[in-house]
């Protein structure tokens, strides 16, 4: 969920169109009610429909949009939806601090 140290801007802008063209594709291929999985939802709601995912993808970028939801997060201490978001992986706030001090670091690095 976020570029190393490595990875040039080309090298992101290169995988963003790439998923571009992989859902493009998807979506043109199957239909609204197909369904999928995605495995690291909770069992009873990782099966689900392209529709369901689409409008999904629609509310996070809507969420996402700007990085408003950052400034949020930094204000209010939590994370997408709260501690049961399911997008989000069960993190203590020990274990959110050590990823964004990663994070920190690579971006650091990636400066110099």
């Amino acid at each position: 969920m976020w570029a190393t140290a490595n990875e040039s801007r080309a090298d992101i802008i290169d995988f963003y169109h790439f998923s571009a063209r992989l859902s493009d594709a998807t979506i043109e291929s199957l239909s609204l009610d197909s369904v999928g999985e995605v495995p690291w939802w909770t069992p009873e709601r990782r099966r689900v429909t392209l529709h369901q995912i689409l409008i999904h993808v629609c509310v996070e970028t809507a969420r996402h949009a700007g990085h408003a939801d950052i400034l949020r997060e930094l204000i209010d201490g939590t994370a997408g939806n709260g501690l049961q978001d399911p997008n989000l992986p069960n993190r203590t706030p020990e274990e959110w601090a050590a990823y964004r001090s990663r994070i920190d670091t690579a971006s650091r690095q990636a400066e110099r």
